[in-house]
């Protein structure tokens, strides 16, 4: 059962968390729909900065029992070459498919332009999650707890990278899911393909590297072409 050991905590707790604020930054605006408030119209601009903060207190907690090394330098390159692919799956509609661009968003400047402090703490604190803990997190859940244990549920016992075609569409499932409903063909690929260099390199460190590379290439984008809701 997820959470029993303090392993599993460790890798399932950050993403439980994560996601449990997310869905508390909804609560408001169920209850007061019509509230122009920027707390509960915009949520976003509190939920990602907490977010942010706990799920660095969090991973700093568990750090040692993640056994984070540096990849190799074929998976370095491996995970960096998947990484701008994955970018490519997600922004392809939009940049060369001639589907409507995606413009509402988190914008660093609703506060303020760039010479004003609050659209330099949005700016860097949205790239901070996006990628550095979200990156992290996800990957720590999805290719280094679930996609082991459910090869054995006594996950730790299961080398990095061990294949069973129940554990490889289980978290290429529940990856696509856990994404909006427009990003469901890109999220499933994109599941895929880091699976992929879970298996290739072996190396959670090379995961996570491949989603931080989509992540800030994908970051990016959106500032240089303002479709905010892509991220």
């Amino acid at each position: 059962m997820f959470g029993a050991t303090r392993e599993e905590k460790a890798y399932v707790g950050p993403l439980i968390v994560f996601l449990a604020i997310m869905f508390l930054g909804q609560i408001p605006g169920w209850i007061a729909p019509r509230s122009e408030w920027w707390v509960i119209a915009k949520p976003g601009y509190w939920v990602i900065p907490l977010q942010t903060v706990i799920g660095t207190v969090l991973l700093a907690r568990y750090w040692r029992i993640y056994q984070m090394r540096f990849p190799s330098w074929f998976g370095i390159w491996f995970a960096s070459l998947i990484g701008a692919l994955a970018l490519i799956l997600w922004i392809a509609p939009q940049q060369w498919l001639g589907f409507a661009p995606r413009l509402i968003g988190f914008e660093p400047h609703y506060f303020g332009g760039p010479d004003t402090w609050m659209y330099w703490f949005n700016l860097v604190v949205r790239f901070i999650r996006l990628v550095i803990i979200v990156p992290l997190i996800e990957e720590i859940f999805w290719r280094g707890f679930l996609l082991r244990y459910f090869v054995d549920d006594d996950f730790t016992s299961v080398p990095m990278g061990a294949f069973s075609w129940t554990s490889f569409w289980i978290v290429v499932g529940g990856f696509c899911l856990e994404h909006s409903f427009a990003d469901w063909p890109a999220a499933l690929l994109t599941g895929a393909l880091f699976n992929l260099v879970a298996y290739r390199t072996r190396s959670l460190s090379a995961c996570v590297l491949t989603h931080a590379v989509t992540n800030l290439i994908l970051g990016v984008w959106v500032m240089r072409t303002g479709q905010w809701g892509f991220w």
